[in-house]
């Protein structure tokens, strides 16, 4: 029973490969008798375009800056003396003139007294010798005293004058001396750290008391290729610039434009002042810079998705007559805002031109205009 099984399976396994066979071989043969598929032409290439046009284009130009402040100065003593009083706090805003410290005067109002009392000595001292002249004169004309005597009186007067002189530049020297007993604000501006306390001894050689920094307004100092120094200069004083930081934009004016370029870098050092009433811009921030000193005029723009670069050129794809491409050689003098400003002999205003697509494009292929991607 088992070896019949067996045949059964074996003639089963048999028909199969034979039918296996015959399908391969109708197969072969009826692909043998097709024929060979035909290669296809080239096809039209879909791609989206522009129009070159014509415009006048403000170049921008973009910097890093720092914020810097417009006046900073060091407040330090002119006399040796003690610290009487402080009138301030650490970061305090204050006004010109407004007290700063108070130091101990005695020394210097002692001074001044004696500066005047030796003035009112040698006052007197002249008026007395004055006196004595008139007299002298008196007598040389009644030939009772020599020219010699008469002399000697005159020198005396013109002594006395210059020693009075003297006294008086002494009393303003003293009286200065006393007026820096009160230390007050050389500029408007905000108080740094606080160096010295009541009782401190300070001399005019020692550091400085405190520092104040002029906030509002405010430098932005930066620099820009050397290029751009004729289109500034024309425009210094009355060129806006802006300032970004922290996704908020100040706009000031230039201000200043330094006497010589730096030779190593090719750039020149600029400033732009900014109002700062609520003194966001602080010194040593860094911020953004930009500006447009100069515009070109009727200038030819493209998308700058257009601009093809090439092993040897730049150029873009022309649509012309009949749907098909060209190439058109072109120089690009300005990529700014995703508008590339371009010159070129064959480059004219209103050509359609290939902005996507452009990497399936040969000379002479034909395009269609496809939708915009949303």
């Amino acid at each position: 029973m088992d070896a019949v099984l067996q045949r059964q399976r074996g003639s089963a396994w048999a028909v199969g490969l034979i039918l296996l066979a015959a399908l391969a071989a109708g197969l072969w043969f009826w692909l043998g008798r097709g024929e060979a598929p035909k290669p296809k032409g080239p096809g039209v290439v879909q791609v989206i375009s522009a129009l070159v046009t014509a415009a006048d284009v403000p170049v921008r130009l973009t910097a890093n800056g720092t914020v810097t402040p417009l006046q900073s100065v060091e407040v330090r003593a002119q006399i040796s003396a003690t610290i009487k009083a402080v009138h301030i706090q650490e970061g305090q805003y204050v006004r010109h003139g407004d007290r700063l410290f108070s130091l101990d005067i005695r020394t210097e109002e002692a001074n001044l007294g004696k500066a005047a009392a030796q003035l009112t000595k040698s006052r007197a001292d002249l008026s007395n010798a004055a006196r004595n002249l008139q007299r002298q004169r008196e007598l040389f004309e009644r030939k009772f005293i020599s020219q010699t005597a008469l002399d000697a009186a005159q020198n005396q007067v013109d002594s006395l004058s210059a020693q009075v002189a003297a006294d008086q530049a002494s009393v303003e020297s003293s009286r200065v001396a006393r007026s820096f007993g009160e230390v007050v604000a050389p500029i408007a501006g905000r108080i740094g750290a606080v160096a010295v306390y009541p009782g401190s001894l300070v001399q005019p050689s020692a550091a400085a008391l405190v520092s104040i920094t002029q906030i509002d307004p405010i430098n932005v100092s930066f620099t820009l290729p050397e290029r751009e120094l004729p289109a500034l200069q024309t425009s210094s004083g009355t060129l806006v610039v802006t300032a970004q930081l922290d996704g908020e934009t100040y706009t000031g004016k230039l201000s200043f434009i330094d006497n010589s370029v730096d030779s190593a870098s090719g750039t020149i050092r600029l400033k732009a002042s900014f109002a700062n009433p609520g003194g966001k811009l602080w010194p040593g921030m860094f911020v953004t810079v930009a500006l447009s000193p100069r515009t070109l005029a009727g200038a030819l723009t493209v998308p700058a998705q257009a601009v093809q670069t090439g092993p040897e050129k730049t150029f873009f794809y022309v649509i012309g007559a009949e749907e098909k491409v060209g190439v058109v050689p072109l120089r690009v003098l300005l990529i700014q805002d995703g508008q590339a400003v371009i010159e070129g002999a064959a480059v004219k205003v209103g050509a359609r031109v290939v902005v996507e697509g452009a990497q399936n494009l040969r000379p002479g292929s034909v395009v269609s205009e496809a939708k915009a991607k949303q």
